[in-house]
C-alpha cells in the first residue's frame, strides 16, 4: 500500500505520521475534566482509526484537524472536540503573532539598513538604486511566494512521479541545490528570461500582450511603443529581456522618416523644425537621433512598479557584417521589405559611441550589449572593421560584452548563441543576443557542497571515475524539478496567462531549463587543487562539467531543452557560503563567484583568457562570462591583441572592466579610476562597475557584495604581459 501523505502548513508535502493525530486526540482527553464511558487509550484509538480513513492525498493539516473535530463530535465528546478546537484556535493565533511579529521586526530592519539590496532578506539585487515604500512592499510578501513556489512545483512531482517523486524541498532546504528566482512572483511560477522575436510586434504592436497601441507607424511611435514593449515583456518574466533586432527595427522606420541613405547625410538633412522664441529652426537627422536614444535608454532605466521598483534588465546586441548577414540574411519586415546591411552598420556604431559618451553624464545600467563578431577560429575577426570599431570602442572606455564565434550559424533564431539544438550550447541567462529564445527555469549546483558530501564516502583519488556517477543521482532529481515547474507553465500557457508565447514573441520549445553553477572553485580548492591554469584544474572541472553536458543531451525531449551555465549568483554567491559555513563546510571565502579564476588572486590578464577557453568551456554548454578586471584602460593596439587572443584560446565570452569614479559631490563621472574628483577635487567619490553582468554604483551593493568587490584584483596589461 501506497505510504500516504499530508500537506504541511508551509506547503511541505510529507509522510503521514498517524502518532501525530493520537497524541493531539490524547492530549485534548486528558485536558477535559469530564467523565466518560470509555478509557482515554479507546477513545484516542477510535477516533484515530475513524479519521485515518478518511485522509487523502490532498488533505493538508488544517483538513485533518477539521476532520478530528468532526468524528468527535458524531461520537458525541463534544467536550474533547471543544477542548481540541480551543487549542487549535490558541496554536494558531500564537503563530500568527509570532509571524506578525516577526515581518514588524524585518520593516523595521529593512527601513535601517544601508540600502535595498543590504535590507533584502531573500534575494538581494543592486538594481533597485532606492529604497522606498514601495521596495519594502515587494519584500514583505516574498516569503509566503517561496512557500506556495514550493507548494506547487511539489504537487506537480506527486502527480508527475507518484510515490518516486524526489525530494524537493529536502534538496533545496540541504542547499545543494537552489531555485533562481523563486519569489519573484507572489504565486513563484514564472518563466526566467527571454530573447524575443519582435516579428509580432511588427505587425500588431502590443494588442497582443493587452495593450491598445496597434503596430507602430513611424519612428517618433516606435520609440515610444518599444519602451512599452520591454515594461509590458519584462513584467511577465523574472529576468532579462534581449531584443537583438532593435537596430533593424529602428533602421526601419529611419529610412521610412528619411529616405535610405538618411546615414550618409545625418548633419546636413533637418529631421523635423522646431520654434524657440518665435524663431523656426531645423533639428538635424543626427540630433534628432540622439534624442530618440536618449528617450530609449532613460526610459527604460526607470524603475518599474511591477518588478519590485527594479528598472527591467534589458539587453541589445550588435553585429559585424557576417553576424548580421548570418541572423538577418533572409529576414523580411511585415511590407516585404528587407533590412540593409549599411544603415544598419551605422546605426549600430552610432548608438554605441553615444551610449559611452551618454555614460559620462549618468550612471546608465541599461541596455547591457553585447557585440558579436565571426572569427576564423585560428587568430583573428573576420570583419576587420568591426574588430577595429571594437578595440576603439573598448580603450575609450566603453563596457560591453564581446561574443566570439567560429561559425556564423552559430547564432541563430531558433536558439540563444547557437544553431545546432541537438548540441545543447551557448545560452547564458544575462547574455541573451539571440532571438526567441532564453530560460523558463534556473535550478543551481552547489558544486562545493556536493563535492564534500561525496567525499564523506569515498577516496579523493577516484573523483575522476566515481564522482559523476554520484553527480548523475543529483541531476536526475533536478531534471525531474524542471519538468515539473515547465508543466506548470504550460498549465499557464492552456490558461492563456503568458501572452508574450501565445502572441508569438517566443515559443516555450526554444527555451531551455538551465543547470546553473556555483562553488566550483570552492570545491577545487577543497580538494587540494590550484585554481590556476593546470591539468589538475582543467581535469577537475571537466570532469563534472562533461557529466552535466552529457546528461542535458540524454534527458533531451522534443519540449525539454536542458543546458549549463556559471550562474552570475549575485545574492546566491554570498547565500551559499554562509550555509556552508553554518553547516562545518569548508568555505574559503564570503562569496562564490562564477568564473574560472578567484576574482581576488592575480592571475594575469592572459591567464584569464586561457581559463575562459575552450579547454574549459566547451563542455559549459551554457556559457561563462569572463570579467576582466583592469586598473586602467588599454590602448587600442592592445585591446587588438586581446582579441586575438581571445579568437586563439576560444574565449567566446567577455567584458572588461575599469571602475568608474562618480563625484557624489559635482556629479562628474570620470571613465577611470581616481582617488579624488578631476573636476571639483572632492574625495567624496563613489565607483561603477559591474556587480555581475550589470554596471551599477558599489555604494547600491548589498554590504556583502561591497566586501566582495573591495577585493578584487584589478590588472594591468603591462605588468601582466
Amino acid at each position: 500500500m501506497p505510504t500516504k501523505t499530508i500537506t504541511k502548513r508551509d506547503g511541505r508535502i510529507v509522510p503521514f505520521d498517524p502518532f501525530c493525530i493520537s497524541s493531539a486526540i490524547s492530549s485534548a482527553v486528558k485536558a477535559t475534566s469530564g467523565k466518560f464511558d470509555l478509557p482515554e487509550i479507546k477513545i484516542t484509538e477510535r477516533v484515530t482509526d475513524k479519521v485515518i480513513r478518511q485522509i487523502t492525498e490532498s488533505s493538508s493539516v488544517e483538513d485533518i484537524q477539521d476532520l478530528i473535530i468532526k468524528t468527535l463530535r458524531e461520537d458525541s465528546f463534544d467536550d474533547i472536540a471543544k477542548c481540541f478546537e480551543d487549542y487549535r484556535n490558541e496554536r494558531n493565533k500564537a503563530r500568527e503573532l509570532a509571524l506578525l511579529a516577526k515581518k514588524n521586526q524585518f520593516i523595521y530592519e529593512y527601513s535601517n539598513a544601508e540600502n535595498a539590496a543590504t535590507g533584502s532578506v531573500y534575494d538581494s539585487n543592486a538594481n533597485v538604486a532606492a529604497k522606498n515604500i514601495a521596495t519594502l512592499n515587494a519584500e514583505i510578501p516574498k516569503q509566503d511566494a517561496i512557500k506556495l513556489n514550493r507548494y506547487r512545483v511539489v504537487k506537480m512531482l506527486h502527480k508527475l512521479y507518484g510515490d518516486q517523486a524526489p525530494d524537493y524541498e529536502k534538496d533545496l532546504n540541504s542547499h545543494i541545490i537552489y531555485k533562481n528566482d523563486e519569489n519573484s512572483f507572489s504565486f513563484g511560477t514564472v518563466p526566467y528570461c527571454v530573447a524575443i522575436n519582435c516579428y509580432p510586434f511588427m505587425q500588431n504592436g502590443l494588442k497582443d500582450l493587452g495593450g491598445l497601441s496597434a503596430a507602430p507607424k513611424n519612428l517618433d511611435s516606435f520609440c515610444g511603443m518599444f519602451v512599452n514593449l520591454i515594461f509590458a515583456v519584462s513584467s511577465q518574466f523574472a529576468g532579462a529581456v534581449a531584443v537583438a533586432s532593435f537596430f533593424n527595427m529602428f533602421d526601419y522606420f529611419a529610412r521610412k522618416e528619411w529616405g535610405d541613405d538618411y546615414y550618409l547625410f545625418t548633419e546636413n538633412r533637418i529631421a523635423r523644425l522646431k520654434q524657440h522664441e518665435g524663431e523656426e529652426y531645423g533639428v538635424s537627422v543626427n540630433k534628432q537621433i540622439e534624442q530618440y536614444f536618449q528617450q530609449i535608454v532613460y526610459s527604460i532605466n526607470q524603475p518599474a512598479g511591477n518588478r519590485s521598483f527594479q528598472s527591467p534588465f534589458t539587453n541589445i546586441s550588435y553585429f559585424d557584417k557576417n553576424y548580421w548577414h548570418g541572423m538577418f540574411g533572409h529576414f523580411y519586415y511585415p511590407d516585404g521589405t528587407q533590412p540593409q546591411w549599411e544603415s544598419i552598420n551605422w546605426l549600430q556604431k552610432k548608438f554605441m559611441q553615444w551610449f559611452n559618451h551618454e555614460r559620462t553624464k549618468c550612471v546608465l545600467t541599461f541596455p547591457v550589449e553585447t557585440v558579436a563578431l565571426l572569427s576564423d577560429g585560428k587568430n583573428k575577426i573576420l570583419d576587420e572593421e568591426w574588430a577595429e570599431f571594437v578595440a576603439k570602442m573598448y580603450s575609450e572606455g566603453h563596457s560591453f560584452f564581446t561574443y566570439i564565434s567560429d561559425n556564423v550559424d552559430s547564432l541563430s533564431s531558433c536558439c540563444r548563441l547557437r544553431n545546432e539544438l541537438s548540441d545543447n550550447t551557448f545560452s547564458f541567462t544575462n547574455g541573451l543576443t539571440g532571438e526567441s529564445t532564453g530560460s523558463k527555469s534556473v535550478i543551481t549546483l552547489n558544486i562545493n557542497r556536493i563535492v564534500q558530501d561525496w567525499t564523506k564516502t569515498n577516496v579523493k583519488m577516484t573523483f575522476p571515475t566515481e564522482f559523476p556517477t554520484y553527480l548523475e543521482t543529483i541531476l536526475d532529481r533536478v531534471y525531474k524539478y524542471h519538468t515539473a515547474y515547465n508543466e506548470l507553465l504550460k498549465e499557464l500557457y492552456d490558461a492563456n496567462m503568458l501572452p508574450v508565447y501565445k502572441a508569438g514573441f517566443i515559443s516555450m520549445k526554444q527555451q531551455y531549463l538551465t543547470i546553473g553553477i556555483n562553488g566550483i572553485n570552492e570545491a577545487a580548492e577543497y580538494m587540494g587543487i590550484d585554481v590556476s591554469d593546470n591539468k589538475s584544474y582543467e581535469g577537475f572541472t571537466n570532469t563534472i562539467l562533461k557529466t552535466i553536458s552529457r546528461e542535458n543531451s540524454s534527458h533531451k525531449t522534443d519540449e525539454l531543452l536542458f543546458n549549463t551555465e556559471f550562474v552570475p549568483g549575485e545574492s546566491l554567491g554570498v547565500k551559499n557560503a554562509n550555509w556552508d559555513k553554518e553547516d562545518g563546510y569548508f568555505s574559503p571565502r564570503d562569496c562564490y563567484n562564477s568564473y574560472f579564476f578567484l576574482p581576488e588572486s592575480d592571475t594575469n590578464i592572459i591567464e584569464k583568457f586561457k581559463l575562459h577557453g575552450r579547454r574549459y568551456v566547451s563542455n559549459l554548454d551554457g556559457g561563462s562570462a569572463l570579467h576582466c578586471n583592469l586598473a586602467e584602460h588599454l590602448t587600442r593596439n592592445q585591446y587588438s591583441k586581446l582579441l586575438q587572443i581571445a579568437v586563439k584560446e576560444g574565449t567566446n565570452y567577455f567584458t572588461f572592466n575599469v571602475k568608474n569614479t562618480v563625484c557624489r559631490e559635482c556629479g562628474h563621472i570620470s571613465k577611470h579610476t581616481l582617488d579624488k574628483c578631476p573636476k571639483c577635487g572632492s574625495e567624496n567619490i563613489d565607483y561603477a562597475t559591474r556587480i555581475i553582468g550589470y554596471l551599477r554604483l558599489i555604494s547600491n551593493f548589498s554590504k556583502p557584495r561591497q566586501e566582495e568587490a573591495s577585493k578584487r584584483y584589478y590588472g594591468n596589461m603591462n605588468s601582466d604581459a
